[in-house]
């Protein structure tokens, strides 16, 4: 009877522990690098907008919780999240094997491909078509990787920049031969703008390092905000909020891939 009682008593305590230790989240904080419009960037007076800034503000009037924006540089995203100075990531960040062992993601965001960008006619396609040519990524994304173990191997000078802004700025100063970046942030943001006139997209890459989907990055092992973010990923969906964020920012493309 006494070991049942004492049984009991460590079950209650466990538990009570475990209620301890579950966290009330009140406030969000998303880690962000403004420098990829349409997804996220700084509009004239200073404010975050672009699709993944209102799809986070979305998710946190889900979730009825205050949403805080951290601004830093891409590369830092995943030693931010480790070292806590924000609970997610949102910012374009695709999903990979690498940053799985690394990290946690959410369910998905949206889904993209890769492509290059180049002045009109230069007709850059392949690795191959590049030899010889410099072309930029933005350090810490996928394409890094796919500069590194393609690119390099082809004859291709690859350079990496702190934030995609850099990259087109030396793009456009004749610095560089073709830069390579998602798809859609190239074709949306970049060729829409004034120095992306006289500028091209190519198809997109067909390569296993460049991956499509995209998601919250979350620390590694908290299963509670990936359940939370899920549930605020999943309403919005369903009440067709998802949508209108989605015809906001891009129109009647459809950029959710449903996995």
């Amino acid at each position: 009877m006494k070991k049942a009682l004492l049984t009991l008593s460590a079950l209650a305590l466990c538990m009570a522990a475990g209620s301890a230790m579950a966290k009330e989240y009140k406030e969000l904080r998303f880690g962000v690098d403004p420098s990829y419009a349409p997804f996220e960037s700084k509009a004239a007076d200073g404010s975050l907008v672009g699709f993944d800034i209102d799809l986070g503000n979305a998710i946190c009037a889900e979730l009825k919780v205050t949403c805080k924006w951290v601004e830093s540089d891409f590369d830092g995203m995943i030693p931010g999240l480790n070292a806590n100075k924000f609970d997610g990531v949102i910012s374009s960040m695709t999903v990979t094997e690498a940053r799985q062992k690394a990290i946690d993601f959410s369910n998905e965001l949206f889904s993209g491909p890769t492509s290059l960008v180049f002045k009109k006619g230069a007709n850059f396609s392949t690795p191959e078509s590049l030899k010889g040519k410099t072309v930029g990524y933005e350090q810490g994304t996928i394409q890094e990787a796919y500069a590194k173990a393609v690119l390099d191997k082809a004859g291709v000078t690859t350079k990496a920049y702190a934030n995609q802004d850099q990259v087109y700025a030396d793009l456009t100063s004749g610095r560089l031969d073709a830069s390579v970046q998602d798809m859609l942030q190239a074709e949306l943001g970049f060729l829409k703008s004034p120095a992306g006139a006289g500028y091209e997209v190519s198809k997109p890459i067909d390569d296993p390092l460049l991956p499509a989907k995209t998601a919250v990055g979350i620390k590694k092992g908290n299963k509670e905000l990936k359940a939370l973010l899920d549930k605020g990923l999943a309403a919005l969906h369903k009440d067709g909020k998802y949508a209108e964020i989605q015809k906001k920012n891009f129109g009647e493309l459809n950029l959710y891939s449903g996995k």
